[in-house]
């Protein structure tokens, strides 16, 4: 459906404007999106529900039979061509799958290690017989995938891996000799993508299976949440890789673990929406169930208040996810499926949305963590209690904001890749600030809203106007030692994310309209109001500390008289928005929209 689309080059929604027409939302979906999401479901309420509290024991037996159920109904084989056993499905069913199977605590890790990080190195950068070999058993779940990357001394700086590959001397296998750490699924996987450094320096990227000898798996971590997902060291002393199980070639290996993980940040925000819908529905039923003083709670406005917010930061990420899935739809179309290369042009199209990728991933693990908080407060003492799964969910999402890159790391990737890539001339970034700063110097028109979101439409213009000039001061100012300062470079990161959120439901809400008419689409409308109004609050704020840690006296004060131009606006009703907003997820008892 999105291969009609013109291709968006990754960055530059930060300095062009998108019209809602060139994005995928989930009204969007087709026929067979909705059985996918359908049949996840069903596999879901039918299969695992019911063994739920046998998972969290960590019943590797039990896991492992569900991973083999579920790759019967081919939700292991979306992203493995059908070639190789799989179903070959678009970005959108992926997604669509890995959102509805959260309700699967645990189990859905399980299942996203095996099929993102653990099966698609395979995919896209392993050769023909590697895929012949390897992949239809990890597409039906008779195999189990792992991706083993972090050890004891490199987390985030993965580079600084220890494991080392060595060539025996008769030149048929690596000898690795190493310690991965916090692997999931180590406990009971028989494949594993494992990192090492070729004669201590190369990073490579190899074929492991249990098998070998010389592989042997640590005990599993007592870990705060997830419990039900596997986590475990996996050791190799002296374990003889045949050559053929080099995935790619000899220091390529960053180069893969750094197209998986843009995959991997997606995929773990794309869980977000689901495990933020189920924290929703928790809340909002446990609201109208508890009494307190003669009333439902749900009947409090401070209540009423934490749903509201609650459902309008899920709906801004749902859109935020589903816009990038298209984005990759489109740019995957270009791909010559011909070509012997097929894999690495499918994951260097996917790379063109790195930065979007870390934006969904920071921006999705911080919105469920809020939403999974206030679910606990909604519940009170008994939010506390594990009983109650709200407790769970509250525990299962603090690790997001950890995995795949902590959100510290991604915050500096976002402007840091956004910048390279200006200097590298594929986006007109510089030259955009420049004719900025002449534009600033005249005097700005006052502006008439009179139709729905206008104002909120000009608020992310003036968004990305900000963010220019704050960026453009910066990059002057620091120039190559910009990379030095942390604090800067994470207030432009979170500017970017909010352009990217508000951007995305804006333009999901402007779709609607369009499509359904205002009076369908007024909650979309409500929740894009208040979102914008208070992510345009929080850029305002960041841009001023930004400014006052370049400059100071009048150059300060020049500049902070600029952007107060940049940020008029008038005040919205914020309490009588949130309360309708609240009326609806209350009497849903369900993520609305």
């Amino acid at each position: 459906m999105s291969t009609t689309m013109n291709k968006v080059i990754g960055g530059s929604f930060m300095i062009e404007d998108v019209n809602h027409q060139q994005i995928i939302t989930p009204e969007d979906f087709t026929e067979e999106h909705r059985m996918i999401a359908q049949t996840t479901e069903d596999f879901v309420e039918g299969e695992i529900a019911p063994r739920d509290e046998e998972i969290e024991k960590l019943n590797y037996e039990l896991t492992a039979d569900l991973l083999r159920k579920a790759g019967e109904l081919g939700l292991l084989g979306a992203e493995v061509p059908e070639a190789y056993g799989g179903l070959g499905l678009d970005k959108v069913s992926s997604t669509l799958i890995s959102e509805k199977l959260t309700k699967a605590s645990a189990f859905a890790l399980s299942v996203g290690a095996h099929v993102g990080i653990g099966t698609l190195p395979i995919v896209y950068f392993g050769t023909e017989a590697q895929k012949q070999k390897y992949l239809p058993s990890l597409a039906s779940g008779e195999k189990i995938a792992a991706y083993c990357l972090t050890e004891p001394s490199s987390g985030s700086d993965a580079l600084g891996a220890k494991t080392t590959a060595t060539l025996s001397e008769d030149g048929e296998y690596y000898i690795l000799n190493g310690t991965k750490q916090f692997i999931t699924n180590a406990g009971f996987a028989d494949v594993f993508i494992v990192y090492a450094k070729v004669d201590g320096k190369d990073f490579s990227t190899f074929i492991v299976e249990r098998t070998m000898e010389g592989v042997s798996i640590g005990p599993e971590e007592k870990k705060m949440g997830i419990k039900g997902s596997s986590t475990c060291p996996l050791i190799l002393e002296d374990v003889k890789v045949p050559v053929e199980n080099l995935l790619w070639e000899i220091g390529k290996g960053h180069l893969i673990a750094f197209n998986i993980l843009n995959i991997g940040r997606f995929k773990l925000a794309v869980g977000c929406v689901g495990a933020s819908k189920d924290t929703i529905e928790l809340a909002a039923k446990y609201a109208n169930e508890r009494t307190q003083f003669g009333k439902k709670i749900s009947s409090f406005p401070l209540i009423g208040k934490k749903l509201a917010e609650m459902n309008t930061k899920t709906y801004v990420l749902e859109s935020m996810a589903y816009r990038t899935a298209g984005l990759f739809d489109v740019g995957l179309a270009e791909v010559d499926h011909a070509s012997e290369n097929v894999g690495y042009q499918s994951a260097k199209a996917i790379a063109e949305y790195q930065l979007e990728c870390s934006i969904n991933k920071v921006f999705g693990s911080e919105t469920l963590d809020f939403v999974v908080d206030e679910g606990v407060q909604i519940h009170g003492g008994y939010g506390f209690i594990q009983e109650y799964r709200v407790e769970r969910n509250y525990r299962d999402s603090r690790i997001n904001r950890i995995f795949e890159g902590t959100n510290e790391i991604n915050r500096l990737l976002i402007p840091g890749t956004l910048i390279k890539r200006a200097m590298k001339g594929e986006l007109p970034l510089m030259q955009k600030a420049m004719a900025l700063q002449s534009e600033l110097m005249q005097p700005i028109p006052s502006q008439v809203f009179e139709g729905t979101l206008d104002q909120e439409t000009h608020l992310l213009a003036m968004a990305k106007k900000i963010f220019l000039m704050a960026g453009a001061q910066a990059v002057q100012k620091y120039q190559m030692k910009l990379e030095e300062q942390q604090e800067i470079l994470s207030h432009l990161a979170d500017m970017m994310i909010q352009v990217y959120a508000m951007e995305s439901a804006l333009l999901r809400t402007r779709k609607m309209i369009e499509r359904s008419g205002e009076d369908k689409a007024r909650l979309a409308v409500e929740m894009t109001t208040v979102f914008v109004h208070e992510a345009f609050g929080h850029i305002e704020t960041w841009a001023k500390e930004v400014l006052a840690a370049m400059e100071s006296g009048d150059t300060l004060r020049t500049q902070l008289s600029i952007l107060k131009k940049l940020t008029k606006r008038s005040p919205i009703n914020m309490v009588e928005l949130k309360r309708d907003i609240a009326s609806k997820v209350i009497e849903a008892e369900q993520y609305v929209l």
